[in-house]
């Protein structure tokens, strides 16, 4: 949105496909679906159930970026910084159970999630404290 010079990426010297951080990044409908799965498993059965919402797959910090790029249209510019402490270098859901027990596993992928979250951004700038997007995005559609 053009409100920073830059994103910075936290580390690139991870033993990982391309040096950064791997993790599951799912989509907001993945997870609210998978909750109502969740609630109709309830529904059904007494007890406690713990699983694991994601899509089962690790994505880099610079797919997710790259990702953003194609939904906007727009290059994104970035810097390496350091490491976080205690970050590790990848990690993602273990699915299997959600699907099992619940019947549930996500239906999006890296980029419908960024499309589809740089479309909000784009109608919605300030979050959902503007109800009124600004002029300069009057009529203007997102790319993606």
């Amino acid at each position: 949105m053009g409100e920073r010079g830059h994103v910075v990426v936290h580390g690139n010297d991870y033993e990982t496909p391309d040096g950064t951080g791997v993790r599951d990044y799912v989509h907001v409908m993945d997870v609210a679906e998978g909750h109502v799965a969740t609630l109709r498993h309830a529904a059904g059965h007494r007890g406690f159930l713990a699983v694991n919402l994601g899509t089962g797959r690790g994505a880099s910090v610079l797919e997710v970026i790259s990702s953003f790029e194609r939904a906007s249209g727009q290059r994104i510019a970035m810097r390496i910084g350091p490491r976080r402490p205690g970050d590790a270098p990848a990690y993602w859901a273990d699915v299997q159970h959600a699907r099992d027990r619940l019947g549930w596993s996500a239906r999006r992928g890296l980029d419908q999630m960024c499309a589809d979250s740089w479309r909000w951004q784009f109608a919605n700038p300030r979050g959902f404290d503007d109800p009124e997007p600004p002029a300069s995005a009057k009529g203007v559609i997102p790319l993606a």
